[in-house]
């Protein structure tokens, strides 16, 4: 594991626990060179889940397109990254547990959406904003109007 910072491939683990979904280990890492401070996570390699988008075309499943979505979402919220972290552990798990090794990208976004409602407000209307692909006011003002009746 080289270091993101300076590259250098040594560096020590200084501390490591379960993710509280218990899917995966953080190890938090310390370069010997240059001193800076950086987490890895480990997790078993899985069967290749494939995504079927709405064209119907199929794309192997990428955690870090989820996870980037997430992080988009929730910028500048008070939602930490193991926070969002554990989020994406969930919606993975619960992908995972389904029968098929093809899940609709659909699914993938709802499931998102219904932890970044229990979450945060505003980060779950940034997703759902490009995800539900608003396009104009009023599509917008109804999905608050849902947000604020419930």
């Amino acid at each position: 594991m080289r270091c993101p910072f300076c590259y250098n491939p040594e560096n020590k683990v200084v501390d490591k626990r379960t993710t509280p979904d218990e899917s995966s280990i953080r190890r938090r890492r310390e370069c010997l060179k240059c001193g800076k401070r950086f987490s890895t996570y480990e997790r078993a390699e899985l069967t290749t889940l494939y995504v079927v988008k709405k064209n119907g075309n199929r794309e192997v499943f990428d955690r870090q397109k989820m996870m980037s979505g997430l992080f988009k979402a929730c910028e500048k919220r008070p939602i930490s990254t193991e926070e969002i972290e554990e989020m994406g552990n969930k919606i993975e798990t619960e992908l995972r547990k389904k029968d098929s090794s093809e899940i609709k990208s659909a699914l993938i976004g709802e499931k998102i959406m219904k932890y970044l409602k229990r979450k945060d407000k505003v980060a779950y209307i940034r997703f759902a904003s490009v995800y539900r692909e608003f396009t104009d006011l009023d599509s917008f003002k109804e999905e608050l109007k849902k947000l604020t009746n419930k």
